[in-house]
């Protein structure tokens, strides 16, 4: 029983469970891209990435945040042993998001036309009940997550990704049908939009019965364990029960901070796409519809091959919430810092290779993963080569808002935010109106936005906890292997390629080839220690493999 709270304990390999979910859920996002955009087109692409950024703007300020804010409050009842006021949280976070929820989608549904155009509006307006369903799901993978168990949220969102992507392409390719009487793309403009609008709302339509599908696994895990929590709280015996007045109290002062930083860290997106697809138009005489035709390659594809090695640092950004909060609740400021800088150590060990793969391998990347004509996949992978700094900075930016956020300085990252959104918006605005580089200021700015985040934070961190960042192994070392391991990457696909003459071809063994000298590398190096391997997901095996190849 020891063992297993230790390893209950180890955040670093809950952090491994979540970040596998969720790099596994974006491949499948990947893979299921291709074929939707091969329905759809690139413009109704643009049509259904436009609408999603306001969705994600509503969900954000809603119910996004929702796990993580829920699993921090309860993770300090849970600390004192107050499993009966745990209960009680738990109750009064799903009226509030059961309330908030509603609120959201029936403001999104019936305020669609004041975000998207006229041909977006369906499109928004199919996103809109998913809010409400999402709310209760945040709810119970907070609940799960506060008691350090990560393998509830990982499953269903591999599940609610599944359900997610077989519907997008199947619903698409339904309303399509249903409604144009075939699968092709019109010659005509009108029929052209009637075929991306429908499109779109059929991918759409898959947001939602993923969601769905998260939820009613979720609520199933509940069930299977109330028994067993009923009974830890029956056999509480702690006086104080927390009122549900204090409680709701509570939830809205921690949830609200949460929901704003989450908010305004993510609203960068949909203040580029406002400004791409609809200022810059109305102030150049630039083609609104190839706005969001580029929009959508930009979107659609670099952004979001460029967000999956950003998947560890979030699955690494809701673990630490619970165990900061707690260490930071018993004043074990130490062990506090100790962890962070662990955390934020195996984080850059992987986000740094990740970025310098992505930047030297760009293209294969983009054509391996969506295969589309030869000016698109030139495009997206110029665009990816620019984005590929941002991985870095999203991975601290991301994981250092949450420590702020679990000891209990929920504002800051909120100003932090705040200051990074103005700075990439004004660069943005200025470089779009007075120079040529069109969508290429998008990722730039994106980059830009991600950089200023991570610094506030890092000084931020400093104020609140004494925390100083050690920088030759957790920065430059990794680094310096991830700029051999591009080259040799890079090195390997031309030459495979000289032979095969096949992008796909060459693709895999580059990247094998690169793990393996990045591994190789951080090894001999020394930049992490026996310790810090094993407390790797299948830590263990890194080691006993490190110790057969004399690495270690």
């Amino acid at each position: 029983m020891g063992n297993q709270n230790k390893q209950k304990d180890n955040f670093i390999a809950q952090a491994g469970i979540l970040a596998a979910a969720g790099i596994v859920t974006r491949i499948i996002g990947l893979l299921y891209r291709s074929p939707m955009t091969a329905v759809i087109g690139e413009q109704g692409l643009g049509y259904y990435q436009a609408a999603y950024g306001y969705y994600s703007i509503v969900l954000l300020v809603s119910s996004y945040s929702i796990p993580s804010a829920i699993s921090k409050v309860i993770a300090q009842k849970l600390a004192m042993k107050e499993y009966r006021n745990a209960h009680r949280l738990f109750y009064c976070a799903m009226g509030y998001v059961l309330a908030v929820g509603l609120v959201a989608s029936l403001f999104l549904f019936f305020g669609a036309g004041l975000f998207v155009e006229e041909a977006a509006i369906p499109v928004l307006r199919t996103f809109a009940p998913t809010i409400f369903i999402y709310g209760v799901l945040g709810v119970l993978r907070g609940y799960f997550q506060a008691h350090k168990s990560m393998v509830q949220t990982s499953v269903s969102q591999i599940l609610e990704q599944i359900a997610n992507a077989v519907v997008s392409v199947g619903g698409a390719c339904l309303l399509i049908k249903l409604s144009l009487g075939t699968l092709e793309t019109p010659a005509d403009e009108a029929g052209r939009i009637s075929h991306a609008v429908y499109g779109a709302m059929g991918s759409a339509l898959g947001t939602g019965i993923g969601v769905l599908t998260g939820l009613l696994f979720m609520a199933g895990m509940y069930f299977l364990n109330r028994k067993l929590i009923l009974k830890r709280v029956a056999h509480d015996r702690h006086e104080r029960v927390d009122s549900y007045a204090s409680m709701i109290k509570t939830i809205t002062l921690i949830v609200t901070p949460f929901i704003l930083s989450t908010a305004v860290a993510n609203l960068n997106g949909a203040v580029n796409n406002y400004i791409y697809t609809k200022l810059i138009p109305n102030l150049r005489e630039v083609d609104s519809a190839l706005q969001y035709f580029k929009w959508g390659i930009y979107s659609g594809q670099s952004m979001i091959v460029s967000n999956i090695p950003i998947a560890f640092a979030t699955a690494m950004a809701a673990a630490m919430i619970p165990s900061v909060a707690q260490l930071s609740a018993a004043g074990e400021n130490g062990l506090a810092r100790e962890k962070i800088g662990m955390a934020i150590k195996t984080t850059m060990v992987i986000s740094i290779p990740s970025a310098a793969g992505l930047f030297a391998l760009a293209k294969p990347v983009m054509y391996f993963l969506f295969a589309r004509p030869d000016d698109v996949v030139t495009l997206a992978g110029k665009l990816l080569m620019v984005l590929s700094f941002s991985v870095i900075f999203y991975s601290l930016s991301t994981l250092s808002s949450s420590i702020l956020q679990g000891l209990g300085k929920v504002n800051v990252p909120i100003v932090n935010a705040g200051i990074a959104l103005a700075v990439q918006t004004v660069v943005s605005v200025i470089l779009l109106l007075h120079t040529e580089l069109d969508c290429y200021v998008l990722a730039a700015a994106n980059t830009l936005y991600a950089g200023i985040m991570c610094l506030l934070n890092q000084f931020s961190l400093r104020r609140a906890i004494g925390y100083r960042q050690e920088w030759k192994k957790t920065f430059l070392l990794p680094a310096l292997a991830a700029v051999v391991m591009g080259a040799v990457a890079r090195g390997v696909y031309e030459l495979v390629y000289l032979a095969s003459g096949s992008m796909r071809i060459s693709l895999i063994p580059a990247v094998a080839v690169g793990v393996i000298v990045y591994f190789v590398l951080l090894l001999v190096l020394r930049v992490m220690s026996e310790q810090e391997l094993r407390t790797l997901p299948k830590g263990y095996l890194i080691v006993k493999l490190a110790k057969k190849c004399r690495l270690l």
